[in-house]
């Protein structure tokens, strides 16, 4: 094995992105040397930066040859079936260099920011568990390359080498998010969030960030205790399923701002939506930025899709911390003061 710097020093790809600063920020906070990457510098205190495109293997050398634990979090997220190119090269091929670097660098442990729409077929997932099967029809760029990223992540899992797992979380909120909750704010305090999408009450699953962060900190800490736990996903959010517009209104409600008024048919809903993916695919914007309204979001919606986080608590010892309502009073709190 090649010496390193540092025993317990941590690298963490993807750490300007929302999950990727808060868990530099938890491991700095516990006295871990961090190594925080991306393409810019995140600014985080106490960490180290190095620059690395993880599409460029040799970065990726560079980037984990003074480390032992690997906290692999960059990805891009994009649910429209065009422009897929930058996403696979992205969150599968990346994947693939970080691996690769990691074995010929003696690397420990390698824990993976995976999704729960790996097993997603766009049908009802009612309290799935780890058991369910990858999704066998394409979804979307993100899905699918996700699915391929874990498959590679866990198939590499060696117990006398490198050890790999992979953290499932679902709808990731909380102080930081860029993505989620902004749109949904951005759009109410307009006037234009007046409609929900789909008439039935399909419950849904949502990780508040703080609890996601301690999972994969335990993921890593389980890993170092027990190597033949690796090779394993486990799903990890707050194990409180509900109403995706439920949640949606209890948002709503914390800010002053009036709930939805009412629902769009997913028939209408999903046809205006292929419509919007066609037309921005023929103005070339494929790269660009979503807005959050694409078939494979009305899809997810209008299904039930909440998860068994059973094995991740008997297994890592996961517990929720933080309930939806106060990550919601803790979001809409960093907000009011940003």
């Amino acid at each position: 094995m090649i010496p390193r710097a540092n025993e317990n020093t941590a690298v963490i790809t993807g750490a300007g992105g929302f999950v990727g600063r808060h868990l530099a920020e938890r491991l700095v906070q516990a006295g871990v040397p961090v190594i925080a990457s991306d393409l810019r510098d995140p600014g985080i205190s106490g960490a180290r930066f190095v620059a690395c495109d993880i599409r460029d293997r040799a970065a990726c050398d560079r980037l984990v040859q003074s480390a032992s634990t690997v906290y692999h979090v960059a990805s891009m997220v994009q649910t429209k079936q065009s422009g897929s190119e930058p996403i696979w090269a992205v969150n599968h091929g990346g994947t693939r260099n970080m691996l690769a670097a990691s074995q010929a660098h003696g690397i420990q442990r390698f824990v993976y920011v995976s999704s729960a729409s790996v097993v997603y077929q766009g049908k009802d997932i009612e309290n799935g568990d780890e058991s369910l099967p990858y999704a066998a029809a394409s979804q979307a760029p993100y899905a699918d390359s996700k699915i391929a990223a874990e498959r590679d992540v866990l198939a590499a899992h060696d117990p006398s080498g490198l050890v790999t797992c992979a953290i499932r979380p679902h709808v990731i909120y909380g102080p930081g998010d860029g993505r989620f909750l902004p749109a949904i704010l951005r759009r109410a305090q307009s006037g234009t969030l007046r409609f929900g999408v789909g008439r039935e009450n399909k419950l849904s699953d949502f990780t508040y960030i703080d609890n996601l962060i301690d999972s994969l900190v335990l993921a890593n800490q389980r890993l170092l205790d027990d190597p033949t736990l690796g090779g394993r996903a486990w799903f990890v959010t707050n194990g409180e399923p509900m109403g995706f517009w439920d949640f949606v209104d209890r948002v709503l409600v914390a800010m002053n701002l009036p709930k939805i008024k009412g629902r769009i048919p997913y028939s209408i809903a999903y046809a205006l939506a292929a419509l919007a993916e066609h037309t921005n695919s023929l103005l070339g914007r494929d790269a660009g930025p979503e807005n959050g309204f694409t078939r494979f979001a009305v899809r997810y919606m209008c299904t039930h899709h909440y998860f068994s986080i059973e094995n991740a608590r008997r297994d890592l010892g996961y517990q929720p911390a933080v309930n939806i309502d106060e990550g919601i009073r803790r979001t809409i709190a960093k907000l009011a003061s940003s």
